[in-house]
């Protein structure tokens, strides 16, 4: 999908590493082999995200690292994209029809960025009719991508609403953080 705005195929590979992995940094060739691209067309795609103020780049001994810049001002609204795009949302969003009736997908604020994650933290949320045995499947998938546990809820719609309407100290935890709704409406998911 990420595809479908952005013309440059390099360019939608860099992007999805660096946004896949915000809090790492990336030598060129290693960009390379990751995105499975001639090192010429890497290059020439970096130079110009650096050129736009989308990516740093840091010098190492002999080497270039590079990683995407925080302070760029869509870097938020594209971390969302990505999240949407690839991984666990990517995954979830490719395989909904096997899922079931889903009304709400949301991933932590916390996951998406791959900040250190607290115990009770709820790194994904889905909320419908959920063919159980699919997503965890899923899950599992993500998890060994990942080399972590993730640690997800699945909720009725009815159980998701009486709580919400109860006032659930568990739910109101969740919809306080930060979120990136994968699948639904955020004013009907905080409403």
């Amino acid at each position: 999908m990420l595809k479908d705005l952005i013309t440059s195929r390099v360019r939608v590979k860099i992007l999805t590493l660096l946004l896949s992995y915000p809090q790492q940094i990336f030598h060129v060739r290693e960009i390379v082999r990751q995105t499975q691209e001639e090192i010429n067309a890497v290059r020439r795609e970096l130079a110009h995200m650096e050129e736009r103020g989308m990516v740093t780049k840091e010098h190492r001994a002999n080497r270039l690292y590079y990683a995407f810049r925080k302070t760029y001002p869509l870097y938020f609204e594209l971390l969302e994209l990505a999240a949407k795009t690839t991984g666990l949302g990517g995954e979830i969003l490719k395989q909904k029809a096997k899922l079931g009736k889903i009304k709400f997908v949301m991933l932590s604020g916390k996951y998406v960025r791959q900040l250190k994650l607290d115990v009770n933290t709820v790194d994904l949320l889905i909320v419908g009719t959920v063919v159980l045995p699919e997503l965890a499947q899923i899950v599992r998938a993500a998890e060994s991508k990942l080399g972590r546990e993730i640690n997800y809820t699945v909720m009725t719609e009815e159980e998701f609403l009486f709580r919400k309407r109860r006032r659930d100290p568990f739910i109101f935890g969740i919809l306080a953080g930060s979120r990136t709704l994968i699948i639904g409406d955020e004013e009907e998911l905080v409403a």
